[in-house]
């Protein structure tokens, strides 16, 4: 799915992943960084980028982000990330919950970005398939 005026890619990937019951927290976590790098980092005027999530035995989750900025490549993730900076810290996170992550590059000007996620994997906090919205109360006004 490409994304410029569609629905925000971390809802879009817990409806789909809480539609088949499977754990979504990190991998909507893996997504929102992913897609906060393309569109911080890939961004095209006029171009958007693409989202893809493939299932996999194990069972294993691949999310794949796609933007055309192939010569903006992100940096390997490191172990420490300044106290003081604002930003920085994506793709450590990416890399605590992701199994493994890279780039491949298409077809010019075509880059991924991806991160692959071990959904049978007993640490992952979301176990019980809540939908995290619902955790949070909300009061509307009359």
């Amino acid at each position: 799915m490409w994304f410029g005026q569609s629905p925000p890619p971390r809802a879009t990937s817990v409806a789909q992943l809480a539609e088949r019951r499977l754990p979504f927290e990190d991998a909507a976590q893996v997504v929102a960084e992913l897609a906060a790098n393309a569109v911080t980092h890939g961004r095209v005027r006029g171009r958007d980028f693409r989202l893809a999530l493939h299932l996999a035995p194990g069972p294993t989750l691949r999310v794949e982000v796609s933007d055309t900025r192939r010569e903006f490549g992100p940096p390997a993730a490191r172990g420490a990330v300044d106290a003081e900076a604002e930003s920085g810290r994506g793709l450590v996170l990416v890399s605590a919950l992701a199994v493994r992550w890279g780039t491949d590059h298409g077809p010019a000007p075509l880059k991924t970005v991806w991160a692959e996620l071990d959904l049978a994997s007993p640490i992952s906090p979301d176990r019980g398939f809540h939908d995290p919205v619902d955790q949070y109360p909300v009061t509307h006004d009359a």
